[in-house]
């Protein structure tokens, strides 16, 4: 049973603006999907019908299971949600929004093991006013993940984070996909997502214009690309590790850098990702050619080009 399935999902604001346009998803358990497109596309406004707080014009939600206008509260016990915006008690600590959160789920999480998980246990007896952007992610991120949801919902998650925080909002992802849950990831930041998505849907103009994995959506292009990848500290034999992949004809290392050399596109995602798993901290990754952005931007551009043959 798919965690998110949606039909003809379609939602109009003032009888004349289409937000959403007939959605047909389907988000299986023990995956990460990527809900790519920029800013305007329809992307929170899906998500705020999945939550139930927006009703549909028409068309059919499911989410574990349940309808969330009809059983809203079988929902949401299930979920954790990560909003784009967060709201805190800015004269509380982060150990106090966490113990609100636990106590609402009725779990019996430790809030200490979770400010240890996102990376602020030394920030836990500290008034959330003080935090950066950052830090009030991070905490957002550790709320979410109360109560080992079956659904996690991330709305723009990785804004405000460092690349440090990037990194370890990756590794929380893939641990909890590899848990068996979903993650919903939301994002108009396309290259940041394209290592820990397992699958993405392009929003344009509130159509859903495309549903594939990262791979196959590199593959529409033909073009070599050279990586370069900054990172903090290049480990001794990683080229070899690297220019072992298939796709990558070649790995050199520039100052602070590492040169990949990618015969298929598909290959920097899984060089990245490499680097990932063996705990690298990258700085910064730049692409001269193409990028998911690319593609996305091929796509769209024949969207566009397709609704205007057709009107």
């Amino acid at each position: 049973m798919p965690s998110i399935e949606t039909h003809g999902l379609t939602k109009c604001f003032g009888g004349d603006v289409v937000a959403v346009d007939d959605l047909n998803l389907a988000v299986d358990s023990g995956e990460v999907f990527g809900f790519l497109g920029p800013n305007g596309a329809g992307k929170s406004t899906t998500i705020d019908m999945i939550l139930d707080f927006v009703r549909p014009t028409s068309g059919e939600i499911t989410v574990l299971g349940h309808d969330p206008q009809t059983n809203p509260r079988a929902v949401r016990e299930r979920i954790g949600v990560l909003p784009e915006a967060t709201g805190f008690y800015d004269q509380d600590t982060a150990r106090d929004h966490l113990r609100f959160a636990i106590a609402m789920k009725r779990t019996n999480d430790d809030p200490d093991t979770l400010l240890e998980r996102v990376g602020i246990a030394d920030a836990g007896d500290r008034s959330v006013g003080g935090f950066s952007k950052g830090m009030r992610k991070r905490l957002g991120l550790a709320i979410a993940l109360v109560g080992s949801p079956d659904l996690l919902v991330l709305d723009e998650p990785l804004g405000g984070l460092d690349p440090s925080g990037a990194r370890l909002l990756r590794d929380v992802v893939r641990e909890e996909r590899d848990r068996g849950a979903a993650v919903f990831f939301s994002s108009h930041i396309m290259n940041q997502v394209e290592t820990v998505c397992d699958r993405v849907g392009i929003m344009h103009d509130g159509h859903l214009v495309a549903v594939d994995t990262v791979k196959s959506l590199y593959s529409s292009s033909a073009t070599p690309a050279t990586v370069s990848i900054l990172v903090e500290t290049v480990p001794e034999g990683v080229t070899d590790e690297l220019a072992a992949l298939r796709g990558v004809s070649e790995a050199t290392i520039q100052k602070e850098s590492i040169l990949v050399r990618c015969t298929d596109p598909a290959a920097k995602t899984d060089a990245i990702a490499r680097l990932d798993e063996k705990g690298v901290p990258i700085l910064d990754v730049d692409t001269e050619m193409p990028s998911l952005e690319d593609v996305f931007l091929t796509i769209t551009n024949d969207s566009d080009a397709k609704g205007a043959d057709r009107t």
